[in-house]
């Protein structure tokens, strides 16, 4: 019977591992030459034109109402007056799908691209294909972005035909967002958190969804710089600066929410004596002491070291001690 019970254990653990092979599908980079040909569409098909793709097939009149009050439709060229970008641009060319429209309601729509069955790096690149050149200070960060590489394609928040807006407005970038990082959601729901959930910011105001050199697609060079654009008082220089403080916010608080006002990793004194340890024995309640319950503290630090973040004081050891005078 133990041998039976062990025999059905070990086949268990073998299905699952052969399982595990579904639960990640591995998508190799290809190069670009490969998506370029993806999003080349039919080579049988010949380009039409708006006036000649949308005569014939009424179904799409408000998509296309839409598209010329947006800013791609509103690029005109100025040599020729055509529209500089049109339903083919992304589509691609289009005489076979209106070829046999007589007496049918909508075109034959499997003859032009199937975004839904490009990779993602193909679908990106039918955008990229124009705003590489004419976007390049948003995107040029794109190809190695955490996005790009975690198989994200422009059209997983940009979506073209809801309307004249092309780009996501403030108010649905924050549940754009929330799709893919449920985390950030969560410490939003913390007890000290930025006012996201408020409305008052958006995600956008720290991060550059198309990438960039900083960890998080930060839009500072560095965090200090992305948390002084609000928190300027902290941003010094300072006499006395502490030293941990000087590029990384982070290190003593959480960016998007936290448990602990405002927005600290831990409570106090906890975060500070994490390096500060050789204060340990000042902060034990001394008539707790005798009962043993050494455990216990009883103040803060930033009750008397107020300027924690920086200071021009100096201290009686010639050297600020980041309390305020």
């Amino acid at each position: 019977m133990r041998n039976l019970v062990l025999l059905l254990l070990l086949s268990s653990l073998a299905c699952a591992c052969t399982d595990l092979q579904f639960l990640r599908s591995d998508h190799p980079l290809m190069p670009v030459r490969e998506y370029e040909r993806m999003i080349v569409g039919r080579l049988d098909a010949d380009y039409v034109g708006n006036d000649n793709c949308l005569g014939k097939c009424h179904k799409h009149e408000k998509i296309f109402r839409d598209f010329q009050l947006s800013v791609h439709g509103e690029q005109i060229a100025v040599e020729t007056g055509l529209p500089l970008v049109n339903c083919e641009s992304c589509h691609g060319p289009g005489s076979l799908a209106i070829a046999n429209l007589e007496g049918k309601e909508k075109c034959d729509f499997e003859t032009l691209l199937q975004f839904d069955k490009l990779p993602s790096q193909a679908q990106s690149l039918i955008c990229l294909k124009c705003h590489s050149a004419a976007s390049t200070p948003a995107l040029h960060n794109w190809a190695g972005s955490i996005h790009a590489n975690s198989e994200v394609s422009c059209f997983d928040c940009h979506k073209l035909h809801q309307g004249p807006q092309q780009k996501a407005s403030r108010k649905e970038i924050d549940a754009l967002c929330y799709g893919c990082h449920q985390d950030v959601r969560m410490a939003f729901l913390q007890f000290s958190h930025h006012p996201v959930p408020e409305n008052k910011m958006a995600c956008i105001d720290c991060h550059d969804p198309h990438g960039g050199s900083q960890s998080g697609s930060l839009l500072g060079a560095t965090q200090k710089e992305v948390c002084t654009r609000c928190h300027m008082q902290y941003q010094g220089p300072f006499v006395f600066e502490h030293a941990d403080l000087t590029e990384n916010c982070g290190n003593c608080h959480s960016p998007h929410g936290s448990p602990n006002n405002p927005l600290l990793n831990s409570s106090q004194p906890f975060l500070c004596l994490q390096c500060h340890s050789g204060h340990l024995d000042g902060f034990f309640a001394p008539a707790l002491a005798d009962q043993n319950f050494k455990g216990a503290f009883y103040s803060r630090c930033t009750d008397c070291h107020s300027s924690i973040h920086g200071t021009d004081v100096p201290s009686a050891k010639g050297r600020g001690s980041f309390i305020s005078r």
